[in-house]
């Protein structure tokens, strides 16, 4: 019979502060600036008060001359406010990684990997003390030695930059999409000051103060949208006179819930997920109004197929829609068209919307006729939908028609690292369930079982989401993103066994489980409950070579697929 004797006390919400030497003096000034100030905090919930928000939620930063405040490509969960001093946000191309002090991710050494085969703790779960204390790997300390860039005035000289000053918010468009940053920033002079909001306080922020909302909008438009639509090929000819008009009159679109998991597992449990439950962006037949660029988050892309609706593809950030009937009409008058396909809502989705007049007298006559889109033929204005143009287009005839499907109806294009098996090449030998185990102490952190379509399933395993929904929610930040490889993990120190992420994960990947002593006995807290904590695939980050699963299968029937590489996997599919 198990016994329990280890006593700890169980993590509450802001038992761990983001700075822990935040004092009442420090939020009284906060709420002296703006936008602090502006805000009505009346509004706020009595559990989550404005400076309760500031106090637990925010850090005052105070960083040298040189010092790199966020690096481009670092997978970021906070946003920062320049309280006095400046900081330079470096423009494209940005800095070469070599001045970045980038670091590689510890791995575990040869020895290490093989000494796993007998070190591994006999019982399921065991976590030692260690391990609850403290982790490196999330909560940076204040005092923490940061990355500077040598020679500032050179950088300045020969690199682009702009200038941030008291008042201006960055970071936040990284927090808010769970992605990674765009850009480095640093600071100029010793005396730059940033109060720093990890995204749960940012979230909340959002949630009781429409003024936030307007205001990050406003920067976007301001400082990111043009760097955003010169990226964009049919925009990039558009001298600044011209991307300004472009700019004044695009609007901003979100559609869906921001935490869409729930309603997306009430649905799939009601068997009720039918492309006429989302949220429609754009309808068939209707008049081309604008350019839709999805700025993040999935659509769907569908068209009429007898008394429903057929899937083509789905969009993700970067893509665009409706820009081929616009240049269609714009070149043939009497012959216009309307919206060819419905784009609809999948799970949270922002657009950027660039209205049709502003196409037509701006950004088409700067775009040469071979750049331009397709014209529509009279075969697929018949409504031919097998015709060669059509299926050429497609990029879900490259895995068929079923599959797509399949692969949408399920949301598992949200996947960078999707578990997928072969099971007509899978001989149920286990091999990849054993090497997992081995890679994390004993335990397994997935269940070979899962969706299956024809002979492909999906298995149950953490697929490091484009969207982590797990992220939204977990009130100390212990599920984050890597800083440098992006996987998802779990900080088990700052756990607190809540489950928001297990339950917010619409792909059954995380699972709670009652953790141990090095001894076997169960952890309790002082009211003698066990302590629970969330457990997933980090994706194998501190093993060479990468994911055990796949490393260990005989017969190449399992491979960590990034579901948007359509290519990649219709070359898989057809070894």
């Amino acid at each position: 019979m198990d016994t329990v004797h280890f006593v700890i006390d169980k993590p509450e919400r802001w038992d761990s502060s983001f700075d822990p030497e935040m004092t009442d003096a420090d939020v009284s000034r906060l709420m002296e600036i703006r936008p602090f100030s502006e805000m009505d905090a009346g509004k706020f919930s009595k559990r989550t008060p404005l400076r309760g928000i500031l106090k637990n939620d925010a850090r005052i930063r105070r960083f040298k001359n040189g010092e790199i405040i966020v690096r481009a490509g670092d997978y970021g969960s906070s946003a920062f406010l320049v309280l006095s001093g400046h900081a330079r946000v470096v423009l494209n191309p940005g800095l070469p990684a070599s001045l970045l002090g980038r670091r590689k991710s510890q791995r575990k050494g040869l020895f290490e990997i093989v000494a796993q085969l007998w070190t591994n703790p006999r019982d399921p779960e065991v976590r030692t003390a260690a391990e609850l204390e403290q982790d490196s790997g999330v909560k940076v300390g204040l005092k923490q030695r940061g990355v500077f860039l040598q020679d500032v005035p050179r950088i300045l000289d020969e690199h682009k930059t702009a200038t941030m000053s008291p008042g201006d918010f960055f970071g936040e468009i990284a927090a808010l999409s769970r992605s990674a940053r765009t850009a480095t920033i640093f600071a100029v002079g010793d005396e730059t000051e940033l109060l720093e909001v990890r995204w749960q306080g940012l979230r909340d922020l959002l949630r009781f103060d429409d003024h936030l909302r307007h205001h990050i909008d406003r920067i976007y438009r301001e400082r990111t949208l043009a760097t955003h639509l010169r990226e964009i090929p049919i925009f990039k000819r558009l001298n600044d006179e011209q991307l300004k008009r472009v700019i004044e009159q695009t609007q901003f679109g979100t559609y869906g819930d921001y935490d869409w998991s729930g309603d997306y597992k009430r649905l799939a449990k009601e068997g009720t997920r039918s492309p006429e439950k989302e949220t429609t962006i754009a309808q068939e037949g209707d008049y081309p109004n604008g350019v839709v660029l999805i700025r993040s988050g999935f659509a769907r892309l569908s068209e009429k197929f007898g008394h429903g609706h057929r899937t083509l593809n789905y969009l993700s950030a970067g893509c665009e829609f409706g820009l081929r009937e616009i240049a269609h009409n714009w070149r043939q008058r009497a012959d216009s068209v309307p919206f060819q396909q419905t784009l609809r809502v999948i799970g949270y989705t922002h657009v950027i919307v660039v209205p049709t007049p502003v196409m037509e007298e701006v950004v088409l006559p700067t775009v040469p006729e071979h750049e331009l889109p397709l014209r529509f033929t009279s075969e697929e204005l018949a409504g031919a939908e097998q015709s060669d143009t059509r299926r050429k287009l497609d990029a879900g005839a490259k895995i068929g028609p079923e599959l797509m499907e399949f692969m949408t109806e399920n949301r598992f294009f949200n996947g960078t690292s999707t578990m997928v098996i072969d099971m007509e090449r899978c001989t149920r030998c286990d091999d990849c369930v054993r090497a997992c185990a081995t890679t994390n102490e004993g335990n397994p952190r997935f269940l070979r079982h899962g969706h299956t379509s024809g002979r492909i399933m999906v298995a149950n395993s953490c697929m490091h989401c484009a969207d982590p929904v797990c992220l939204i929610g977990c009130p100390t930040g212990a599920i984050h993103r890597g800083q440098s490889g992006g996987e998802v993990v779990v900080n088990q120190a700052t756990c607190i066994g809540c489950s928001i992420c297990s339950n917010n994960c619409p792909y059954d990947a995380i699972r709670m489980v009652e953790i141990r002593e090095e001894d076997g006995a169960f952890m309790v807290d002082k009211d003698m409950k066990p302590i629970v904590k969330a457990t997933k695939c980090d994706l194998c980050s501190d093993q060479i070579g990468g994911p055990a699963c796949e490393r260990s299968c005989p017969h190449g029937a399992l491979k960590r697929m990034d579901m948007n590489n359509l290519d990649a996997f219709a070359r898989w599919l057809n070894r």
